[in-house]
């Protein structure tokens, strides 16, 4: 571990990543960024492997990473050999050595200070959120993605919602193979509902609390962008109170289900509804800045909250953060992080979209050269 890196992570209020490093890793064939515990600042033209590098910090957090790739997705070509990314984490006065992998295309592996370990255990050391363009249209497209975006606000605050909703999705899978098998034994059935009840129940009621979350968060600040009113709605019916009652309903419903191949009712079945506050509109009948801004304040509520409850604010990852933004709101949003005290890592195609900062972030260059990512600090 490089001393002076670690001294200033340890000095650092935040949660933060020092002494980054990236092997073969999707344009990165390899890197080493010493980081301070600021802000991070990456520009340079399109293509050349900044949100890469956002990523492999996404990695430090449970779950597929910002981009929902495989393990085999992310390796350098065409040499494939694996990829590996390292880092020192700061995390509540302590600091880990994590390290996370993939063999040959496998799963990736997590390593905490050298020991193998799962990702539920990574989710306890680290917090990381991420805005990514792809996100933009979240008020317009499917509730699958609206629900995942709950889903890691969840996570955030409790680290094994990502277990209870692994659980129900897997034992969801396995009754709806039933169901579109026409199997109506109830032998069959009990067992999965019964699992599916479980962990299903504690799946909405982690929605539930982070909802409540942001809402306080919300509230309690002032900031220059939009609050949103949110509300977790179903498709059809409501959600059922009790772990009981959800094992009743599912029992009940097996004859609909039966018809239509698979389950109707659960937290699968719920959506997220948005409302800009102040004119109450509809999130989805916003402007697309609107839309974006509404997207930032939450980003912020959920890092204000975490702060509250864990004594740090986040890791940030926010992606061509710039776009959508005018000059007054994006000043705004490098205010509110550097008073949140986060290590936010922004990309963006000019070095003038983080000029507002100043010496409060640290500057990273990347280009590319025959197909390499190449990154230096100014």
């Amino acid at each position: 571990m490089n001393k002076g890196v670690a001294a200033a992570v340890t000095g650092a209020s935040t949660l933060a990543i020092g002494d980054l490093k990236l092997s073969h890793f999707r344009s990165h064939k390899q890197a080493r960024l010493a980081l301070d515990g600021r802000p991070v600042a990456i520009f340079g033209p399109n293509g050349a492997g900044k949100t890469n590098i956002l990523e492999a910090v996404s990695l430090f957090s449970p779950g597929r990473g910002l981009r929902r790739a495989s393990a085999a997705d992310m390796v350098r070509r065409p040499e494939a050999l694996g990829w590996k990314v390292t880092g020192v984490l700061r995390s509540l006065g302590q600091l880990h050595e994590v390290e996370t992998l993939s063999e040959g295309g496998a799963a990736r592996q997590v390593r905490i200070d050298g020991k193998p370990a799962s990702q539920v255990a990574l989710g306890r050391i680290a917090r990381v959120l991420w805005l990514i363009p792809s996100m933009d249209r979240l008020w317009i497209e499917g509730a699958d993605g609206r629900r995942r975006f709950l889903d890691r606000m969840a996570l955030s605050f409790d680290p094994g919602h990502a277990e209870a909703s692994l659980t129900y999705e897997k034992a969801m899978r396995e009754r709806n193979r039933l169901l579109k098998d026409q199997v109506r034994d109830p032998h069959w059935y009990n067992a999965l509902e019964s699992q599916m009840a479980g962990a299903g129940m504690a799946v909405h009621h982690g929605r539930v609390q982070a909802l409540e979350f942001l809402e306080a968060a919300q509230a309690q600040a002032e900031t220059a962008f939009p609050s949103a009113g949110l509300t977790l709605i179903q498709s059809e019916g409501e959600m059922p109170e009790s772990e009981a009652a959800f094992r009743s309903a599912l029992a009940d419903c097996r004859a609909n289900d039966l018809a239509a191949g698979r389950t109707l009712v659960g937290p699968h079945r719920s959506d997220l509804y948005g409302v800009y506050t102040a004119k109450d509109v509809p999130a989805r009948d916003c402007s697309t800045g609107e839309q974006k801004a509404l997207l930032v304040s939450l980003i912020l509520a959920n890092a204000r909250a975490l702060a509250e409850q864990i004594g740090a604010p986040p890791i940030l990852l926010l992606d061509e953060v710039a776009a959508h933004l005018d000059g007054d709101r994006r000043a705004a949003l490098y205010s509110e992080i550097c008073a949140l005290g986060a290590q936010a890592w922004m990309t963006g195609t000019g070095v003038e979209l983080f000029e507002e900062l100043g010496d409060q972030a640290q500057f990273l260059n990347v280009t590319e050269r025959d197909g390499v990512s190449e990154t230096s600090a100014l």
